[in-house]
């Protein structure tokens, strides 16, 4: 399997198989980035879209990540399907997906979490816990009756691939461990050694 020329196929593969094992929340990655400091950061999210355009989450444009980065493109994602022995790393740079995909998005998730990304500033300090519920019920009220409408400070980040890293675990400590690299339009592969 490791031997596939196609990294994303291969990645989806991967992505049935934690399925399949019944992986709770099997497209939750670690999307690492770089602050102003030029300091590591990481934190999870829910990738929501791969394809050969890349690897797509939705955010907050005025969290930290989305700060990151729009000061320096570039992230890494990985990917820990533990119980597999298997894991995956991601690393290119980053681009906004479009309004249109966006909102299409959005627009198929459930009404409490879009209510949630207008109430949220996230990252943001906040007094308690009340202050996040209050705004919850401010936005309930806007939108009663209604669709509730992307935010204009909401929507995706997709990572562009440049490198993909598929490990599978052995037993013997002798790990599997893949390396495609983009190669023009197509990918050029090369084991590592573990």
């Amino acid at each position: 399997m490791l031997e596939d020329d196609d990294p994303i196929a291969l990645w989806h593969a991967w992505l049935q198989d934690a399925i399949g094992a019944q992986i709770e929340e099997p497209t939750a990655a670690v999307v690492s980035t770089v602050d102003e400091s030029g300091l590591p950061d990481a934190r999870y999210v829910l990738v929501r879209g791969v394809d050969d355009d890349g690897f797509t989450f939705y955010t907050n444009f005025e969290s930290a990540k989305s700060r990151q980065l729009r000061a320096v493109p570039y992230a890494s994602l990985v990917f820990g399907w533990l119980e597999l022995h298997r894991s995956v790393r991601v690393r290119g740079r980053v681009v906004r997906v479009s309004d249109e995909v966006a909102d299409a998005y959005f627009a198929g998730r459930p009404r409490g979490a879009q209510v949630g990304a207008w109430a949220s500033a996230q990252s943001s300090v906040i007094a308690g816990r009340a202050v996040l519920e209050g705004a919850v019920a401010e936005i309930e009220q806007r939108f009663e009756g209604a669709e509730v409408t992307r935010p204009p400070f909401w929507g995706g980040w997709r990572v562009v691939p440049d490198s993909l890293e598929f490990w599978q675990g052995q037993p013997d400590r002798l790990h599997d461990r893949m390396l495609w690299t983009r190669d023009g339009k197509g990918w050029s592969r090369t084991r590592l050694s573990p």
